[in-house]
C-alpha cells in the first residue's frame, strides 16, 4: 500500500486508474441459457459461476415451454473475453443445458426489465414525482396520501436514471426483476 492508501488494482468507481493497460478489458455480455426445467438446475448453473468467482449483475428465469419442460435462464456478466469464452464452454458442458447464446455479440437484441419503486413524499416533491413518472412513462400502480408506488418498463440504463431522479423527492424502496433479452430479427 503507498502513503495515500490506495490499493493496487481498481474499481469502476475509482478515480485512479492503477490497472495494467495491457491486460483485456472487461466487457458486460448477457447470456440466455435454455435448460430442462427440473429441480437443481438453476443451482448448477448459478454454482458455476459462484465456483469460479464470476460475478452475475442480472439472472432471469421462467419456464418458456411448458410442454416440453424447457426454461430459459438470463444471466447478465462482466468479464474479459477469454473469461465469457470459458463461462460459455462451461455452461455449454452442463448436462441439463440444451443450448447457451451471448446475445451481446449475436447481433442486435432487446433488453428489458421491470422495476416497481416506492416513493414517499408531499407537496411539491409529490407533483415532481408524477410528472418524471409520466416523462419516463411510469404508471402509477398503487397511490396513498403519503406515497405512490411506480411501475416501469425499460432498459437497465433507464431505470438507473429514473432512480437517481427520485431519490431526491423521497425514494423509499425499490425491487426490480432482472433483465429479460431477445435476439432481435428472425433467429
Amino acid at each position: 500500500m503507498s502513503a495515500l492508501k490506495i490499493k493496487k488494482g481498481t474499481s469502476r468507481h475509482s478515480a485512479y486508474d492503477l490497472r495494467d493497460p495491457h491486460a483485456e478489458t472487461e466487457e458486460r455480455h448477457t447470456l440466455a441459457v435454455v435448460v430442462d426445467n427440473e429441480a437443481g438446475v438453476l443451482a448448477r448453473v448459478i454454482g458455476l459461476f459462484s465456483g469460479r468467482g464470476y460475478n452475475i449483475e442480472s439472472l432471469t428465469v421462467a419456464e418458456t415451454d411448458h410442454t416440453g419442460h424447457v426454461s430459459r435462464i438470463t444471466v447478465v456478466t462482466t468479464g474479459t473475453p477469454s473469461v465469457i469464452e470459458q463461462i460459455k464452454a462451461q455452461l455449454g458442458r452442463l448436462v441439463p443445458v440444451h443450448d447457451v447464446h451471448d446475445l451481446t455479440v449475436e447481433g442486435a437484441s432487446v433488453e428489458r426489465e421491470l422495476a416497481l419503486f416506492k416513493v414517499s413524499g408531499n407537496g411539491n416533491d409529490r407533483i415532481e414525482s408524477l410528472r418524471l413518472a409520466e416523462i419516463f412513462r411510469a404508471n402509477v400502480v398503487d397511490s396513498t396520501l403519503e406515497s405512490f408506488v411506480f411501475e416501469m418498463t425499460g432498459t437497465p440504463q433507464k431505470i438507473d436514471a429514473f432512480a437517481e431522479l427520485m431519490r431526491p423527492l423521497g425514494l423509499v424502496e425499490m425491487a426490480r426483476t432482472g433483465v429479460a433479452a431477445l435476439s432481435r430479427g428472425m433467429d
